[in-house]
């Protein structure tokens, strides 16, 4: 793909976050959920308690963050990225790529930790990525990504946390 594609693609991107999100707007969300029994649940009350707003439209409304937003784009040190939702791991720092599209991308997710998702909103078919764990919406994959797997991770900076490896 090339760079201005991956640029088209972020603006489309960046307007979907102007709205509540693809999938909550089609209703996608609330069915997936009905269909998993998830290991860490609550309620929405809860979810808005635990989570910041803005995180709270990310990972549980399925919004989408402002390209080039979040302060773990530039995030280059070794360790692991987390689900802001419930900390489960989702991606180790040696996966992590700069795709030039304004938010964190990873080739690789750590093995078990997210679920794939069938998003047909905004008018494309896209594979949303979910939290295996809490069911929290983390970003989108696409095909356009690096070696080895030619698979871009184009997460959410609201939806992790970053936990530098230890110095020892």
């Amino acid at each position: 793909m090339t760079t201005t594609r991956r640029k088209a693609l972020s603006a489309i991107g960046a307007l979907g976050g102007l709205f509540v999100g693809a999938r909550a707007l089609t209703g996608a969300t609330s069915a997936n959920a009905a269909k998993r029994n998830y290991e860490v649940t609550h309620s929405e009350a809860e979810w808005k308690q635990l989570l910041t707003p803005a995180q709270y439209n990310v990972l549980r409304e399925e919004g989408t963050e402002r390209p080039f937003s979040s302060p773990l784009n530039n995030e280059k040190r070794e360790g692991t990225y987390s689900c802001a939702g419930c900390q489960l791991p989702v991606y180790g720092s040696k996966t992590k790529f700069e795709s030039g599209t304004g938010w964190p991308s990873f080739y690789q997710p750590i093995a078990g930790s997210v679920d794939e998702v069938a998003d047909n909103g905004l008018f494309m078919k896209r594979t949303a990525i979910d939290c295996h764990r809490c069911g929290g919406h983390l970003g989108h994959v696409f095909d356009d990504g690096p070696k080895p797997t030619g698979l871009r991770y184009c997460m959410n900076g609201l939806a992790l946390q970053f936990a530098p490896a230890s110095q020892g």
